[in-house]
């Protein structure tokens, strides 16, 4: 979706506000399974003495699926957005957004916010206990049969504790 900021450029405390859903398409990251539904960005451009900003949010449903044990989760993730779009490149900044003439791609804008702001690892609960290494067992859902493995380097004085 672009959006033509021409009755802000020059205007000084202009604001323009926006509403859409992102394409989950592009936003496609291996840990989660589905969009419950789209993710929803409401917002505003505005000009703040001369400089263009972009503020809001994203609020995104979905089922993920858990780093460490496997199982699925209901996620709700929302990214705050806070942004610069600026006429030229300038460089490194991932928080600054070019502008295409008088407009700007409010999907690719969005979709890089939400992005940046992923998670790195997703768990469906911050103590998730994982797998048994042995068995493949969810720990999350109590303990297994395992034994403990020792440690190879003790082996030897394990077997004096079997005499």
């Amino acid at each position: 979706m672009k959006l033509d900021l021409r009755k802000i450029m020059d205007n000084p405390g202009g604001s323009i506000p926006f509403e859409c859903e992102l394409e989950t398409e592009i936003l496609d990251f291996p840990a989660v399974s589905e969009y419950v539904k789209k993710p929803f960005a409401k917002g505003r451009v505005y000009n703040e003495a001369g400089i263009l900003q972009i503020e809001g949010e994203i609020q995104a449903e979905m089922i993920c699926l858990c780093d460490r044990c496997g199982a699925d989760f209901h996620n709700v993730k929302t990214t705050r957005l806070n942004a610069t779009i600026v006429e030229e490149d300038q460089g490194e900044n991932p928080e600054n957004f070019v502008l295409e003439g008088d407009e700007i791609d409010l999907d690719d804008v969005l979709s890089t916010c939400f992005i940046l702001d992923m998670d790195s690892k997703f768990l469906c609960k911050e103590d998730c206990l994982g797998l048994c290494p042995q068995c493949g067992k969810n720990l999350n859902l109590g303990p297994c049969g395992c034994r403990k493995q020792i440690d190879p380097r003790f082996a030897v004085l394990e077997q004096l504790l079997d005499k």
